[in-house]
C-alpha cells in the first residue's frame, strides 16, 4: 500500500487529468447520471477537506492566524483588486443580466476549499491558507451583496439568499476542521488517532480525483446544452486566471512574503467559490436560469486551469531560499 501512495503521490498532474476527463465521458455518455453526481459533490467535499485540515497540524494553523501580513495581503488581493478584473470582464457581457450575475456571482468570491490541496501540490503555504478560510469566507458573506448592489442594482439584492453561504461554511470548514483537530487531539494518545491520520494522508490523491470527476461528471451536459450562450463567457474566465495570478504574485512581492506564502497569495486570487456560490445560483428565478451555468462553466475552465498551475506557479516562482524579490 505504501508503494502504491507513493506511486500516486508522484503521478498526481496525469492522475487529475484522468480524472477529468473520466468525469467529462461520463458525463456526456449518461447525463441522466447528473442529479446523483451532484449530490455527491458536497460529501466529497468534505472529506477531502478533512483529510487536508488533517495533513495541516492545528498549531502551525493557529500561528499563521497571527501573521497579519499574510492574511492581509491575501485579503486585499481578493477584495481590493480581483473585484476590479471582475468588474472590468462582467461588462463583456453587460448585456445579458443572467451571464452578467453568474460572471459576478462566481468571481468575486475566492475559494475556501480545494484551493488549500492545490496550494500544497504547488508548494505554497497552505496552513497559512487554511487560517485565512474562516476570513475570506465572512468577507465574501458581507461583500458580495456590496459589490452586486454597486454592479448589478439594487433589484438583485431581493433574489439572493446568504443561506447557502452559511450552509457550505458550516459542512465544508467547521465541520472538517473540528473533526481533524478531534483526531489530532486523540492521535497523541492513541494509534486510532495515528491511524486515522495515515489513512486519510493516502487518500488524498483518490479524494481529489473524486472531486474533480464529480464535479465535471455532473455538471458538463447542462454546460453542453448551452454552450453557444455560454462561449462568450469561456475566455473571461480563462483571462480572469491569468489577471489573478499576476494580481497574486505582485501582492505577494509587494508585501515582501516568502516564496511559499506568495504561491498561496496566487492561488487565492485565482481560485473561485464556484462549488459554494452555486446553491446561490440555482435559486435564482427562472429567466435567470443561465447563470448557474455560467457559474459551472468557471468550475469547469478553474479545474483544468489549476492542474496546469500545480506546475506553472513553482515555476514562476522558484525557491531561492530567500524572500521573494
Amino acid at each position: 500500500m505504501k508503494r502504491i501512495v507513493e506511486w500516486w503521490d508522484t503521478q498526481q498532474v496525469p492522475l487529475y487529468l484522468l480524472a477529468i476527463g473520466v468525469g467529462a465521458v461520463l458525463g456526456l455518455s449518461a447525463p441522466q447520471l447528473g442529479p446523483a453526481l451532484e449530490l455527491g459533490i458536497e460529501p466529497i467535499l468534505m472529506l477531502l477537506l478533512f483529510a487536508t485540515f488533517l495533513g495541516v497540524p492545528l498549531v502551525e494553523v493557529g500561528r499563521s492566524f497571527r501573521d497579519f501580513r499574510f492574511l492581509g495581503t491575501v485579503l486585499v488581493a481578493n477584495f481590493v483588486f480581483v473585484p476590479a478584473i471582475a468588474w472590468a470582464l462582467s461588462r463583456f457581457v453587460a448585456d445579458d443580466k443572467a451571464l452578467l450575475l453568474g460572471v459576478l456571482l462566481v468571481l468575486l468570491t475566492p475559494c475556501i476549499d480545494y484551493v488549500i490541496v492545490f496550494t500544497g501540490l504547488a508548494g505554497g503555504a497552505r496552513s497559512r491558507l487554511l487560517a485565512a478560510a474562516p476570513l475570506l469566507m465572512l468577507a465574501q458573506i458581507l461583500l458580495l451583496p456590496v459589490y452586486l448592489f454597486l454592479v448589478v442594482g439594487a433589484e438583485v439584492l431581493s433574489v439572493i439568499e446568504i443561506g447557502p453561504f452559511a450552509k457550505a461554511f458550516f459542512l465544508l470548514i467547521v465541520l472538517p476542521l473540528a473533526a481533524a483537530a478531534a483526531v489530532q487531539s486523540v492521535s497523541r494518545r492513541h494509534h486510532v488517532g495515528r491511524a486515522v491520520e495515515e489513512v486519510m494522508a493516502g487518500a488524498m490523491v483518490p479524494l481529489m480525483m473524486a472531486t474533480l470527476c464529480v464535479v465535471l461528471g455532473s455538471q458538463i451536459a447542462a454546460v453542453g446544452s448551452q454552450i453557444g450562450s455560454l462561449a462568450r463567457v469561456v475566455p473571461l474566465y480563462v483571462v480572469f486566471v491569468v489577471a489573478a495570478l499576476a494580481i497574486g504574485r505582485l501582492a505577494g512581492k509587494t508585501t515582501g512574503l516568502d516564496v511559499p506564502s506568495t504561491r498561496a497569495v496566487m492561488f487565492s486570487a485565482a481560485t473561485r467559490n464556484s462549488l459554494v456560490v452555486l446553491p446561490l445560483a440555482l435559486a435564482l428565478p427562472a429567466p435567470l436560469g443561465i447563470a448557474p451555468l455560467a457559474v459551472v462553466t468557471q468550475t469547469l475552465v478553474e479545474l483544468v486551469a489549476m492542474v496546469v498551475l500545480v506546475r506553472l506557479v513553482p515555476m514562476l516562482t522558484p525557491e531561492e531560499g530567500r524572500q521573494v524579490v
